[in-house]
């Protein structure tokens, strides 16, 4: 579930001295006619247009629930699967490559969740113009590009101001939890929201996966190969 990203923008909006955080790279990919099938019927359905106020996320869901962002799901099986374990909670889903988006619609319609929503635009700019200020119950951040080339470590995500951005839209008590297969990436992450105002690490170090990660296949195999996975889970301060 690697998710694209290259540095561009922050949510508080344009800042001429600091380059943007984009929350992606865009990359063509291959539509099956079933992903393409789920985007012509199910993004009407479920897609959230961007728009550049916060939307009335009950209106959206039909429903009252703490609502959590998945930044990057990808494939989106672990998306649909958590969503599927978690039928309490709310997951609004960002991703911007329409394979991705159209598989996860798929599973979606196959496994009647009604708790998810998808918003098919840059990240960076939905959690600045469509989330509150203190209003996520958490986010999501799983296996994100990690650009291991050492030039292109200032492509990563994962740094100080995108973080500290975020974690203002996390609700006090709410918690945001990153993973990755790339042990040096693990180390910067776990370092940079040590350093995040705000932020408390619920662990001694790296998390146990929690119960409601899927493992997925790739994750599987690399572990089989001797590969680490880190998970890395921290909460906001109440």
């Amino acid at each position: 579930m690697s998710t694209d990203h290259d540095t561009d923008a922050t949510l508080d909006g344009e800042n001429p001295t600091h380059r943007r955080i984009r929350s992606f790279v865009l990359r063509q990919g291959h539509l099956s006619r079933a992903q393409e099938r789920a985007l012509e019927t199910l993004l009407p359905v479920f897609g959230v247009p961007y728009q550049t106020t916060p939307p009335d996320w009950d209106s959206v869901f039909g429903r009252t629930a703490p609502m959590i962002v998945e930044i990057g799901f990808g494939m989106g099986q672990a998306t649909a699967d958590i969503a599927q374990t978690l039928p309490d909670y709310n997951f609004l889903g960002l991703e911007v490559h329409s394979p991705g988006v159209g598989s996860l619609l798929k599973l979606v319609e196959e496994k009647q969740l009604s708790n998810i929503r998808v918003a098919q635009h840059d990240a960076v700019e939905v959690l600045r113009d469509m989330i509150a200020p203190n209003s996520l119950a958490g986010v999501h951040i799983f296996f994100p590009d990690p650009w291991h080339k050492k030039r292109h470590h200032k492509r990563r995500l994962i740094q100080a101001p995108f973080v500290a951005d975020l974690v203002s839209r996390i609700a006090p008590g709410g918690y945001l939890h990153v993973a990755t297969d790339w042990g040096d990436y693990a180390i910067q992450i776990l370092d940079v929201l040590s350093q995040t105002a705000g932020l408390e690490n619920t662990a001694e170090g790296y998390a146990e996966k929690p119960a409601y990660r899927p493992q997925t296949k790739f994750e599987a195999r690399g572990l089989r190969l001797g590969h680490g996975v880190w998970d890395i889970v921290f909460r906001k301060s109440a």
